[in-house]
């Protein structure tokens, strides 16, 4: 006799799938949470470190496709990179590889940069499906471009040939700034100021798409700092702060990859400095100490709401309220992902608030606070936007080398210098999959240390094909 199922069997399931999507934290994000926060060095497991109790920290790929059609100085790429052919299958199977490794190791929902040379050489095609295939492993995807291309291509991508749209939502990081060459349009900016009409195009493509599709973007803005473009960085910031970018990131550059690209004496350029240029361009202070992403040596980073052309930020450091605010939240949300459907992410918050009902005043009166530090009628009529400033540092490759050998080895490097860099290496918020070595590679390690031997390898199995 044919056994059938339980008439209950179906809705047990469905009910089991509205669990799991909806529990405030993934199971398996638990566990890497912890074993994040227990590699940190001891001096950084402070009530204001985000590594190990809200995210894991940022991923990115590497070895996926290393060529660039720019030329910029400086860069972290090898001379090497360019000899490397952009493969779509070969692309297409190390993604694969490599996110599911972080899977394993770093929990799920977490950030992740496709990142390499230019990711647009890929085509809209294979780079979509590159992008499916992190989401797949339930990574959050953003591709990281100079922004040299046209709706065409951001259309194709977003949009299968049938016409149906296969991203709600699309994460890019555009990189500008006066040191890069090889933009249509401008080859060789002379300084910040020319290369705003890019920048607004670059947005207003991703607005179009809005439009005509409805594919949201998150948008981040990119620059490489010098001692030449330093005093820059402040009319980059007042430009660009109106413009619809959630992030604007600025990286000190550091003495990494192809030498015939340093130009000039980098270590005049400091994370201090460029946060100074940052609040002048802002008109704002803008606190960083009570929010932190691994070493303040190498990140420094302040959250904001952007409103009716004023900058503030979510948390002031100076008030005791909004500081047991930040301990509130992270106690009581972990490593909850926000970033879902919002009929998820509300089901998820009434569980947490069910178990934990007081943390409803306190959040009322941190919202009041941040309603009169932006000015209610800003608040209201203003169009609020999340604006994160950003600054990361990168080591220098002399150091990092030294630095890794010595940490593979177990050992603490006498010199001071190389020292600190084990130290910065051993809280890095921004890592890469090796899953042959089963190793998670910390960026500057790889750029500094890696990128050259794995692109030799690479420049024999796909080498450039030139046309006759």
């Amino acid at each position: 006799m044919r056994v059938g199922r339980f008439p209950g069997d179906g809705l047990w399931r469905a009910l089991r799938r509205f669990e799991a999507r909806t529990r405030p934290v993934d199971p398996e994000t638990v566990v890497a949470l912890r074993r994040r926060w227990s590699e940190l060095p001891e001096a950084l497991r402070t009530p204001a470190q985000l590594l190990g109790q809200r995210t894991t920290g940022c991923e990115g790929t590497h070895g996926v496709f290393p060529r660039c059609n720019f030329a910029c100085s400086p860069c972290y790429l090898g001379s090497e990179a360019n000899q490397v052919r952009t493969d779509a299958e070969h692309t297409l199977v190390e993604v694969d590889r490599q996110m599911a490794y972080l899977r394993r190791t770093r929990g799920v929902d977490q950030h992740a940069q496709l990142i390499g040379g230019e990711v647009t050489l890929l085509g809209p095609e294979a780079h979509a499906q590159a992008l499916l295939t992190m989401q797949h492993h339930r990574r959050k995807p953003m591709s990281m471009t100079h922004g040299d291309f046209d709706y065409a291509y951001l259309e194709r991508l977003a949009i299968a040939p049938d016409g149906t749209r296969r991203f709600d939502l699309l994460r890019f990081a555009g990189h500008f700034d006066s040191l890069m060459r090889g933009r249509s349009g401008i080859r060789r900016p002379r300084d910040e100021a020319e290369l705003h009409p890019f920048r607004r195009e670059f947005v207003a493509n991703f607005e179009r798409l809005e439009r005509e599709h409805g594919v949201r973007f998150d948008l981040a803005h990119n620059m490489t700092v010098t001692p030449r473009s330093l005093p820059q960085v402040a009319e980059v910031v007042r430009a660009c702060a109106p413009m619809r970018f959630g992030m604007m990131s600025f990286q000190p550059a550091a003495y990494v990859g192809n030498p015939k690209r340093w130009k000039e004496e980098f270590h005049d350029v400091s994370i201090d400095a460029v946060w100074r240029e940052i609040e002048r361009g802002i008109g704002a202070r803008i606190p960083w100490e009570h929010l932190q992403m691994g070493d303040p040596r190498c990140n420094r980073s302040s959250h904001g709401v952007f409103a009716g052309g004023r900058w503030v930020p979510v948390l002031d450091d100076r008030d005791p309220r909004d500081l047991a605010v930040r301990d509130r939240f992270v106690q009581t949300f972990g490593g909850m992902d926000f970033d879902r459907p919002g009929w998820a992410v509300a089901v998820a918050v009434a569980r947490v608030l069910l178990r934990n009902p007081p943390v409803l005043p306190v959040a009322a009166g941190w919202a009041r606070r941040l309603g009169r530090r932006l000015g209610w009628r800003r608040l209201l009529f203003g169009r609020p936007r999340a604006l994160t400033f950003v600054v990361h540092a990168f080591m220098d490759a002399e150091v990092v080398g030294p630095a890794w050998e010595a940490t593979k080895r177990g050992e603490t490097a006498a010199d001071p210098a190389v020292r600190a860099a084990q130290e910065r290496l051993a809280a890095c918020s921004y890592a890469m999959a090796h899953p042959d070595e089963d190793m998670l590679v910390p960026a500057c390690v790889q750029h500094a240390v890696l990128d050259p031997g794995e692109n030799a390898i690479l420049r024999q199995r796909l080498p450039m094909v030139h046309s006759k």
